[in-house]
């Protein structure tokens, strides 16, 4: 029994996604981006349950890769076509489909590059997808952040953003083989900036932390 929990959370994650894409063709952008929130939860959630209940194979590594696509690439995607839509950007808004694109060759080469086994080559998919539901969540919860979120810059920061996916930037994950400081202290302290960033300026922090951890990764290297 145990060994179906990480495959039927990644199925979760999946759901996640397909309710998302019907919130945000229907103009509900915040509640797709909780469901973007929760769904990371989940993604992040079936690996760690995996290795507890020592269950792996190439099933469940599938599996994950498809239900990412569609809530962590074609979701976002959907959201920015939305938001380019509601600034009246008419055809440039179909642009937006470059996320969908990026995050399934992201994807794809991930399951198939060896090199990421301990770290990550670009930018990961839930990363971007994150900082792309920061957006509306802002525009719903810190109206004093209207004018960037509804900015066209901040639509073409997502959009480009995106192309860090199939990037050769060399980034770290956040798995720890042993707690001591000095093997890890880049992550201890974008973990504690990041922390900071979010009790001070909460999902306006989104962005700014994934643009450290660009920053941290390279420093690390």
């Amino acid at each position: 029994m145990l060994k179906h929990i990480p495959n039927a959370m990644t199925c979760g994650n999946l759901l996640c996604g397909c309710v998302g894409l019907v919130m945000a063709l229907r103009g509900h952008l915040d509640t797709a981006s909780w469901l973007i929130g929760l769904a990371a939860i989940l993604d992040f959630g079936d690996g760690f349950v995996a290795r507890m209940v020592n269950v792996s194979g190439p099933f469940g590594k599938e599996l994950d890769s498809l239900a990412d696509v569609v809530t962590f690439g074609v979701l976002p995607a959907t959201i920015v076509f939305q938001l380019c839509w509601f600034q009246q950007l008419g055809p440039i808004s179909y642009g937006a489909f470059l996320i969908a694109v990026l995050s399934a060759l992201r994807l794809a080469n991930f399951n198939i590059d060896t090199r990421q086994s301990e770290s990550f080559i670009g930018l990961p998919v839930p990363a971007n997808a994150m900082m792309i539901a920061a957006f509306p969540l802002m525009g719903r919860y810190q109206p004093q952040f209207d004018a960037i979120w509804q900015n066209d810059i901040a639509l073409g920061m997502m959009v480009a953003f995106s192309f860090l996916l199939v990037s050769e930037i060399p980034l770290f994950a956040l798995k720890f083989k042993s707690f001591a400081w000095t093997e890890n202290k880049i992550k201890y302290i974008f973990l504690g900036l990041s922390t900071l960033l979010l009790l001070f300026l909460q999902f306006a922090a989104l962005p700014i932390i994934v643009g450290l951890y660009i920053v941290f990764s390279l420093l690390s290297k």
